[in-house]
């Protein structure tokens, strides 16, 4: 009985602390997010506003660039920008490195800016880590399964379109988001 209700225990202690996982579905298929509340709790809850309110589908992967990055989150298929929430605190001092396959809050010049667009990491991009010299840029998941499709992204052809430059030629759309814990 004392195996029994230790084993509950511990069953019931480790999903309490069970990280939070996000499906996406994208046209080129499907990948899966483990976010880290834990060490990124702003940046993961700012996150999960919007995959909760559904305002992430219907966005595109719209900078893809080989050997870098893929970002999204911002902007339809049409490139028209969606409406955001208030930018965040930038986490980037987390322990969190941007390490291929990790997911971290994209921003502007202005470490504080993030707000709704993403990017994951198709390397090891040290030089976006947090430093004395740099405010870097907040990591707060990793893609855990279907990184084949976002490296599929970076065999894409892209172009120019106005301001933007690496826009898929083809759209890279996210068609569903699926919370799983």
């Amino acid at each position: 009985m004392k195996t029994f209700l230790f084993s509950l225990l511990i069953l019931f202690s480790s999903a309490s602390f069970a990280a939070p996982t996000v499906e996406f579905e994208t046209t080129l298929g499907r990948f899966t997010v483990e976010l880290n509340q834990q060490q990124a709790p702003i940046s993961v809850e700012n996150f999960m506003k919007y995959v909760n309110d559904g305002s992430y589908v219907g966005t595109q992967f719209h900078r893809v660039i080989p050997g870098f990055m893929a970002q999204g989150g911002g902007f339809d298929e049409q490139m028209n920008e969606r409406s955001s929430y208030s930018p965040i605190r930038n986490e980037a001092s987390n322990g969190l490195e941007n390490l291929t396959a990790t997911v971290a809050m994209a921003r502007t010049s202005n470490p504080n800016s993030a707000t709704r667009q993403f990017f994951i990491n198709l390397a090891d991009n040290d030089f976006l880590n947090y430093s004395r010299n740099s405010a870097g840029y907040a990591v707060f998941g990793k893609v855990t399964k279907g990184f084949d499709v976002i490296r599929a992204m970076a065999r894409k052809p892209t172009q120019s379109m106005g301001m933007m430059k690496d826009v898929p030629v083809t759209p890279i759309v996210i068609t569903k988001v699926t919370v799983k814990q």
